[in-house]
């Protein structure tokens, strides 16, 4: 069962250009060891908590390294560059990272986002159409899912490699106090397609606090990831799951558009669910965070083998949050 949710009673910006050197090399070894006959082929498409003890669930450093000359620092927010590498390649991709299968491919995009509106029970006193909504899952008919990464605490180089090698899409949520020894790990990770959201500077249990208090923890967030990182972003996700009608208004007023939860939550040796029916479902979005072996008995690569086994043997593909909301 999912703790810390907002129920009342928890990006990639792939450029188009050219893959960087050090992957050319690779995917050239790649398709040299598995030989021109295996080639051929179809690509695949696809048709708890982690907070340790925390408040029960209620609705209501260094700089950033400057961008390296080719990097994707700046480029479009958009792209499948595995969608082009031969299967056997893919494959060969997968195994390097120990996944059984490769990871299935998203469907490109919506032409048009569709409309995101709060998970009935999740509203606050007070609140209207106007505030930031607050879902779990993304209204659509495609069989993907979205993964999204919390707090910032591990920063792990290998996870940086292999979510770019297997182009695995995913959104950080960032708290200051976790990143700001390392502001740089994670311009690395914007330039290698990750998309850096809002969780506040402290990682308090908002309702608890002032409307001023709020607002120095979720706009005070919003100004240190625009100077770090140079774009403010919309998306923002409260600690715990935890919010109130003063958390949206705050939230709005610095420029977030919508606050995303989850539906349900990914650990190396488990996954948690929001739903009764313990199951994934189009559009769910999914929540880990940046732990590592002393906290949870396994590394990010342990975990990111863990949910894409269960993501990928349940027919889903994993797609760019921002793409949609």
């Amino acid at each position: 069962m999912l703790h810390g949710s907002g129920v009342p009673g928890s990006g990639r910006g792939r450029g188009s250009g050219g893959h960087r050197s050090v992957r050319a090399v690779l995917v050239a070894l790649l398709v040299a060891a598995v030989g021109s006959g295996c080639a051929s082929g179809e690509g695949e498409r696809a048709g708890g908590t982690g907070h340790g003890d925390r408040p029960a669930a209620g609705n209501p450093g260094a700089p950033a390294a400057p961008a390296r000359p080719g990097s994707r620092a700046g480029a479009p927010e958009t792209g499948r560059e595995n969608a082009k590498l031969a299967p056997a390649v893919r494959a060969a991709l997968a195994e390097k990272w120990g996944l059984d299968k490769p990871p299935l491919i998203a469907p490109g995009p919506p032409a048009v986002k569709p409309r995101i509106t709060t998970r009935e029970g999740f509203e606050v006193e007070g609140g209207d159409d106007s505030l930031p909504p607050v879902f779990t899952t993304v209204p659509t008919q495609e069989r993907i899912v979205f993964l999204t990464i919390d707090d910032g605490a591990e920063k792990d180089p290998e996870l940086l490699r292999m979510m770019d090698e297997l182009d695995i899409p995913y959104s950080a949520f960032l708290s200051d106090y976790e990143v700001s020894d390392n502001y740089g790990y994670f311009g690395e990770a914007r330039r290698r397609g990750a998309a850096l959201n809002n969780h506040t500077l402290n990682h308090p249990y908002l309702p608890g606090l002032s409307y001023a208090e709020q607002e120095r923890e979720i706009c005070g967030q919003q100004e240190v990831i625009r100077e770090q990182y140079g774009k403010q972003p919309v998306l923002f996700r409260p600690p715990y799951g935890n919010y109130n009608g003063d958390t949206l208004r705050v939230a709005k007023s610095c420029g977030i558009k919508a606050v995303p939860l989850w539906n349900a939550e990914a650990f190396p040796d488990h996954m948690e669910w929001r739903e009764e029916d313990q199951d994934l479902h189009p559009g769910d979005i999914i929540l880990t965070h940046f732990r590592g072996r002393s906290e949870w008995g396994g590394s990010m690569t342990d975990l990111v083998r863990a949910v894409m086994k269960v993501v990928t043997d349940k027919g889903y593909a994993v797609a760019r949050l921002e793409d949609y909301v």
